[in-house]
């Protein structure tokens, strides 16, 4: 074993017992090392860790991950997916399915490692019983090991704050069904304050966060997650906002009512393709600067099905499912209609899961 790896294994067991703060959570850590795939998994009341390695190199590793992510992004891909995906699905999941059965597990969190950042663990396809992962689980992602104990989204009404470019801006094409996404988020939560179009501003989107205590901000726009600050951004009415000055904006302050944000859905967003660390992008700083969640998407779909989408996630959030659950539900309310991958797999939750 590699020192670097030996490190890895003392990290997980430091801070596993604070990451599993859900007796029905498994956590997944893949490790790519050049000569083969390591995985380790943590049970929720159990002190040992499972470890199960498969000997492939790197480079046919990032391959298969090349080609389903290239699959993902074609609608007729469906065949492809699921050829890739199981593939994946025998390294990560196939060693574990006795353990994950006799736990009672309903979610998985992973903590992902390279180009797997960037591929939806709900894609992962088990060619014995014909279903996808997120058929079977809740599927979270976590940013880095050290989490703290996730927590239930406060079973209080629900206070969004929504806002939305659906206008052609910055040559940026328009989104037809972002003010109809807004209005339907609106009639799921009751508390809701809209901005949309030429009110989505840096100014008021900042007035907005700073004088009411939203729990969820939900922003349907263009936008781009990539590991160069200088190309992640979010579309507003005015400008594009870099990372940085959306750090800004959710960051936790005793002046910053942002603190209470414990969901942020960022709608019509998606990672730079090719990069390893985009994932991690706009997401990653999000929970990082104090918002608990994130739900983000892996690459642009259409805003119609997004929207239905979203409908279905907040239907679901208000039934008292955890943020996992309801994004399962409302993937596999997608998957009735249109059983695409490119439709549904591109979602993903990033940070705590319940």
């Amino acid at each position: 074993m590699t020192t670097a790896y030996n490190h890895l294994l003392i990290y997980v067991v430091d801070f596993k017992n604070d990451i599993i703060g859900d007796e029905n959570a498994a956590v997944i850590y893949p490790i790519i090392l050049p000569d083969r795939l390591e995985v380790i998994l943590t049970l929720p009341g159990q002190n040992k860790l499972r470890q199960y390695t498969t000997k492939i190199p790197r480079d046919q590793v990032e391959s298969i991950i090349t080609s389903l992510r290239s699959s993902l992004l074609d609608v007729a891909g469906t065949s492809q997916v699921k050829e890739q995906s199981q593939k994946i699905y025998e390294w990560l999941i196939r060693p574990a399915e006795v353990e994950l059965t006799n736990s009672g597990i309903k979610t998985l969190a992973f903590v992902l490692d390279g180009s797997l950042r960037n591929i939806p663990m709900a894609v992962l396809y088990d060619r014995q019983q014909q279903k996808y992962l997120v058929e079977k689980y809740a599927i979270a992602l976590t940013p880095g090991l050290q989490l703290v104990n996730p927590k239930p989204l406060q079973r209080l009404e629900l206070n969004a704050l929504t806002a939305g470019v659906g206008k052609e801006r910055f040559g940026l094409p328009p989104l037809q069904n972002v003010a109809r996404e807004l209005k339907v988020i609106q009639s799921k939560v009751s508390r809701s304050k809209e901005l949309l179009n030429q009110e989505f501003t840096q100014t008021n989107l900042q007035k907005q966060l700073q004088s009411t205590p939203f729990s969820v901000v939900h922003l349907a726009t263009h936008g781009e997650f990539s590991s160069d600050p200088e190309k992640t951004f979010i579309l507003t009415w005015d400008k594009l906002l870099k990372v940085k000055e959306f750090d800004k904006l959710v960051r936790t302050s005793e002046t910053n009512r942002s603190s209470n944000i414990e969901l942020l859905v960022l709608s019509a967003c998606k990672t730079a393709q090719g990069d390893k660390r985009a994932a991690l992008g706009l997401a990653g700083v999000a929970v990082q600067a104090g918002a608990r969640s994130t739900l983000a998407s892996l690459w642009s779909v259409d805003d119609q099905s997004t929207a239905f989408l979203m409908s279905e996630f907040y239907r679901q959030l208000k039934t008292g499912v955890t943020k996992a659950e309801a994004l399962q539900h409302a993937q596999l309310a997608v998957v009735a209609k249109e059983n695409s991958p490119y439709y549904w797999a591109p979602y993903v939750l990033l940070g705590n899961w319940l």
